[in-house]
């Protein structure tokens, strides 16, 4: 990927989506732009999400010109294990974990993003797990309501429960843009002895 969005940062970091743009609005990192037919989007680094994943572990409780410096410094030397900051201080921070935390969860990201597709040849482009026609948000809002990942199975034997636990992840990062989409699955009883009726649109913060 050439860039991570701010939903995607909270998944991948832990942070809630406000803080991450609270971040960003405070220019403790600054993101590029990339435009696309639909908005311009915001898009990290990878540095930025190292960054942002200090945040989540306590980086919040020190001053901003502080942290704005721990930014810069990281997205200089992206490798640094620990960093010293500012000029006859003790400040130190490990970075060291929080990289090998952030890589490990870019290689999950992916992994999440090659179970589900895309295709406007498919429930006219809604999301749904691949091989499968069964949307992936609709699972989110299963769990959502409640449901288990042994009831949910019983409806959509062709899943697995590394496919229903991936699926509020895939709907947080992945966030659709633009009016609802039309949803010809709703109403209808899946597979099974269960349906489960569709949740409100999950809260991506």
């Amino acid at each position: 990927m050439d860039g991570y969005t701010p939903a995607q940062a909270a998944v991948i970091t832990g942070l809630p989506l406000a803080a991450v743009h609270k971040a960003i609005d405070s220019r403790l990192i600054r993101p590029r732009s990339a435009r696309s037919r639909a908005a311009v989007r915001r898009l990290l680094t990878k540095e930025q999400l190292i960054y942002l994943q200090l945040e989540a572990e306590g980086l919040r409780l020190l001053p901003v010109g502080t942290r704005r410096e721990i930014a810069a410094s990281i997205q200089r030397s992206p490798e640094v294990d620990l960093m010293a900051i500012g000029s006859g201080t003790a400040l130190f921070v490990e970075c060291k974990a929080a990289r090998r935390k952030v890589e490990g969860q870019l290689k999950q990201l992916g992994r999440i993003k090659e179970m589900v597709v895309s295709d406007p040849e498919i429930m006219r482009g809604t999301p749904v797990f691949r091989g499968t026609r069964i949307p992936v948000d609709l699972v989110a809002g299963m769990l959502a309501q409640g449901a288990t990942a042994e009831e949910i199975l019983e409806g959509y034997p062709t899943l697995s429960k590394e496919k229903i636990a991936v699926a509020p992840l895939y709907v947080r990062a992945f966030p659709r843009r633009g009016r609802p989409s039309l949803r010809p699955w709703q109403g209808k009883k899946p597979r099974g002895r269960r349906s489960y009726p569709l949740g409100p649109p999950l809260n991506n913060a």
